[in-house]
């Protein structure tokens, strides 16, 4: 079985502690850092290159969104997760804007903990119908626009499929192809977009008629 090598980042000792021990409730996760500040994060990050990081929004001198954004600029496929006691939407937005893949609240229970970071490290993060369009509607996307024509007609099979608010395991179902081979034509198209995320894919095939309107976008975990 794959671990995921996990950096934790937060300046209060007793939640670091907490999120060390919710991650060892998985197998599948494997910590190999524990710092607190946005600095040891990024120095961390250049030298050990984590698979996931759980970072807390708010912490002196530079706080978790300005520390993911140049965690992700300079290493993109790092996958961050922002750690708070907020849930204003803005927190995050704010988040996805700067490149992090998901939002978690610390008070949430731990089971719940594990199966977001779950979706997140098999790129499968779920988002209510209602928070997913508030997403389309503030996400700036970059511009595409020769990229789209490039996509294969499984591409966009798969793409019409991501919009509806499929996992890649229902895709693949409904493709009659592998999960592996699912995840493998998402890199492709993500790259021939010049795209980061679903979110971003999904307000794509919006924008150019690719999407599917059948299904319902899935249920919060």
């Amino acid at each position: 079985m794959s671990r995921y090598r996990v950096l934790v980042v937060d300046d209060h000792v007793h939640a670091r502690e907490a999120m060390c021990e919710i991650l060892s409730m998985d197998d599948s996760f494997e910590v190999v850092g524990v710092v607190e500040s946005g600095a040891e994060a990024i120095a961390f990050t250049a030298q050990w290159m984590p698979d996931l990081i759980l970072i807390d929004i708010q912490m002196p001198v530079m706080d978790g969104l300005e520390t993911t954004r140049r965690i992700k600029q300079e290493y993109p496929y790092v996958k961050i997760v922002i750690v708070t006691v907020s849930d204003e939407i803005s927190h995050l937005l704010e988040a996805l804007k700067q490149g992090a893949q998901g939002y978690l609240l610390k008070n949430l229970a731990p089971s719940t903990w594990i199966q977001y970071l779950q979706a997140i490290v098999n790129e499968e993060a779920p988002l209510s119908r209602e928070l997913a369009f508030q997403i389309l509607k503030e996400f700036t996307v970059p511009s595409v626009t020769d990229e789209g024509e490039s996509l294969t007609a499984r591409e966009k099979e798969i793409l019409s499929c991501v919009s509806s608010g499929s996992k890649n395991k229902e895709i693949a179902v409904s493709l009659g192809i592998s999960e592996h081979t699912v995840k493998n034509h998402l890199k492709n198209i993500l790259q021939k977009l010049q795209l980061q995320n679903r979110t971003q894919l999904t307000r794509y095939a919006l924008e150019q008629g690719l999407a599917s309107r059948k299904r319902d976008f899935p249920k919060d975990i």
